[in-house]
């Protein structure tokens, strides 16, 4: 009986419940955010090559620094656990390992960021000197 129904009707209700708009939507938000956060890092990186360590870590104490620092972080590690998300939903088959990787990959994602963000919070409020 199945084969008398059309496309629509067999594929209704089969779809995914998952949040892929939401998934899809963060990835372009993150990748904008990283364009100019990734701009200010690579000229600020530049304008600080060949400066002693002083300057760099009173470059990273200042307040603008720091906090675009951290938003660069965190933009960072979220787009690219989405990204490895991504592939893992399309090249991993069995449903244990999927959900395995991805806690794994997540995990690694905001223990990677908090550790740069503790590092990046010590040298803001001179910690680290």
């Amino acid at each position: 009986m199945s084969g008398m129904r059309t496309p629509l009707g067999r594929v209704r209700g089969l779809g995914s419940a998952k949040g892929g708009v939401e998934h899809w939507w963060m990835q372009r938000l993150t990748a904008v955010a990283l364009v100019p956060l990734t701009l200010w890092f690579v000229y600020s990186m530049v304008a600080l090559t060949g400066a002693e360590h002083a300057s760099v870590v009173n470059w990273f104490a200042r307040s603008r620094n720091a906090v675009l620092m951290i938003l660069l972080v965190v933009a960072t590690f979220h787009h690219g656990q989405l990204g490895v998300q991504v592939v893992i939903d399309d090249y991993v088959h069995s449903e244990r390992t999927k959900l395995a990787a991805i806690i794994i990959v997540k995990f690694a994602a905001v223990l990677l960021a908090a550790g740069s963000i503790f590092g990046i919070v010590r040298i803001a409020f001179g910690v680290i000197g």
